[in-house]
């Protein structure tokens, strides 16, 4: 199950990273439409939001497993191991996991209250659906959560080790 989530999370980083070149090409259309034909489209500047709200929503548990979060490193790069996988345990049970499930509960009532609604753009020519990119906020904390375990099984196992 481990290897599995782990596997999961790298694909997400794929699926990302390919939204990340197409982001790259939206906003270089967009940019050169606008400066050099003095022409725009509102719905491509919203497309550009919501592609960067995949690349960020999705790239969060790709950042846990590379160990690439922010935290203060200069403290923590001179505990011994054992010192570090504890603030690591800790972090996972205290603050990243309760922190995640309440933001999922609470994302899941904010796409259900879009959906419902049909909520859609308020400026003319915008997207409608806001729901699906909603969605990608509890989305992209399951993905979290399910590394943050994976993590944190790890974790546990190597400070047993120890």
């Amino acid at each position: 199950m481990l290897k599995f989530i782990d596997r999961f999370t790298q694909f997400t980083a794929y699926i990302t990273a390919a939204i990340l070149v197409a982001l790259v090409a939206l906003i270089l259309y967009d940019a050169s439409m606008r400066y050099f034909f003095a022409t725009g489209s509102t719905a491509l500047q919203e497309l550009e939001w919501h592609f960067f709200d995949v690349v960020i929503l999705l790239s969060i548990a790709y950042t846990l497993r590379q160990n690439a979060h922010v935290r203060v490193d200069i403290f923590y790069e001179k505990f011994s191991r054992k010192t570090q996988l504890i603030i690591n345990i800790l972090s996972y049970l205290f603050f990243v996991l309760p922190l995640s499930f309440l933001i999922i509960y609470i994302g899941i009532n904010f796409v259900e209250m879009s959906y419902l609604q049909h909520e859609a753009s308020s400026d003319p020519g915008g997207l409608g659906s806001r729901w699906i990119v909603k969605s990608l906020m509890p989305l992209g904390f399951v993905l979290l959560v399910l590394q943050a375990i994976k993590e944190l099984v790890g974790d546990i196992q190597e400070w047993r080790a120890l």
